[in-house]
């Protein structure tokens, strides 16, 4: 995979989340078991893992498996996640990163992969976020490309399993939008509402 300026992206996530309002922080999310609030506290980890994981930067940011425990948010969440997202996109500029060996997640990939998932968790999650709260959606069309790619890829190692990263492949329509066949090859359902 090509290098993917994961700025854009990055500053859409980051605006969903300045838009939840505290009271939408217990809400339901597309994601099983975890609230805004938990979604919140997810984005916020791996955004400094796959910041750490394209500095080569490699420890306990990188070495902790994003289901180890219910991510959370701390009172200085509002500061803190687009710092980190800030953080992650300005990591990934750098050429360095897209090459050689590093880890995230307590997975070691190739610097290229790891690229690839951090925009996929960007995109996927910034899903997540904005049907979670009733906001619309809109995500940058080059990290869609490599989220889809990436996911369209993962699905085609073991077509017999028929699992995405995150449950089994929701079948969508060829002729849907990118983002909702994207969404799909995550195990989500591009319907889901609130």
């Amino acid at each position: 995979m090509s290098m993917v300026d994961l700025g854009p992206q990055a500053r859409i996530v980051a605006r969903l989340a300045e838009s939840v309002a505290d009271e939408r922080l217990t809400a339901a999310t597309p994601c099983p078991d975890l609230a805004v609030r938990n979604l919140l506290g997810h984005i916020l980890h791996l955004s400094v893992a796959f910041r750490d994981a394209a500095r080569k930067d490699l420890g306990a940011t990188t070495d902790t498996r994003p289901d180890a425990a219910v991510p959370d948010i701390g009172p200085g969440w509002r500061e803190d996640l687009p710092k980190a997202l800030d953080e992650l996109a300005d990591a990934w500029r750098d050429p360095a990163a897209w090459t050689g060996a590093t880890r995230a997640g307590g997975v070691d990939l190739p610097g290229a992969v790891a690229g690839a998932v951090a925009a996929e968790e960007l995109v996927v999650h910034g899903w997540d976020l904005a049907r979670a709260t009733g906001q619309p959606y809109e995500p940058d069309p080059a990290a869609l490309e490599a989220a889809h790619g990436f996911l369209a890829a993962a699905a085609a190692d073991d077509p017999s399993r028929g699992d995405a990263p995150f449950g089994p492949v929701v079948p969508v329509p060829p002729t849907a939008s990118l983002l909702d066949r994207t969404i799909g090859l995550s195990g989500r359902d591009p319907g889901w509402r609130p």
